[in-house]
């Protein structure tokens, strides 16, 4: 991608994550190694759909060791993108696996955590846990399809998700582990069933906003 100038969504302030900070320390030894981002691509999401399978049984002891694998698998989501940048190494196809992989994780763990409810749980919602699970995973692929259509349109910059003291949106999972201790797996399903279509409609209406700022400012769609 060429150095062009910034557009007026990408001029924007950015504050790093701290899981991404860490994610840099953590693979700062691996710059000049074997190792490529699209291994650490892999690792991730084998350890995410590792988490997704220990959702299914939906006991207390299998959801909690789902949840650890969740957060192990989170900060393995950002290892790939900082040695890209770190070593050089980055890609077209690192960038759209590393993506795809994110929203597979995300959704297949809320339908195993669905399937999980309903086998152990045994609590008439109206609806299948399977369905409300299905519908926030549904809710989150909208959400990665529409991220990765704004970055499309104007840069990198203008997908990242809002922070506050370097704390993201999507970290919220880094707390399920206490969801599971607490043993409260069928509120967050309900409240996630409820709560990432909302989350969607907020990212359809940025991703509305982001077109008519480029629109307004002559900007060209980039490819």
């Amino acid at each position: 991608m060429s150095k062009a100038d910034p557009t007026p969504i990408e001029s924007r302030a950015i504050q790093r994550p701290w899981d991404a900070r860490l994610a840099r320390r953590l693979v700062e030894p691996l710059k000049n190694t074997w190792v490529t981002p699209n291994h650490l691509t892999t690792v991730r999401l084998i350890v995410g759909l590792a988490a997704a399978v220990a959702f299914l049984p939906g006991t207390y002891g299998w959801s909690n060791r789902a949840a650890a694998l969740l957060v192990v698998s989170n900060l393995l989501d950002h290892t790939d993108g900082e040695l890209a940048r770190l070593s050089g190494r980055s890609s077209r196809f690192g960038h759209w696996y590393d993506l795809a992989s994110d929203a597979a994780v995300t959704i297949l763990l809320f339908i195993a955590m669905g399937i999980g409810v309903g086998t152990v749980w045994g609590i008439d919602l109206g609806v299948s846990p399977a369905v409300l699970g299905a519908l926030a995973g549904s809710a989150i692929a909208l959400i990665f399809f529409l991220r990765m259509r704004i970055e499309k349109l104007a840069g990198k910059a203008a997908s990242r998700q809002s922070t506050f003291a370097g704390f993201e949106t999507e970290d919220v999972l880094y707390l399920l582990p206490l969801v599971t201790v607490f043993d409260a797996i069928v509120p967050f399903l309900i409240a996630a069933s409820i709560g990432a279509p909302l989350f969607a409609l907020w990212v359809i209406a940025d991703y509305r906003r982001v077109k008519r700022i480029l629109s307004s400012s002559n900007e060209p769609v980039r490819t």
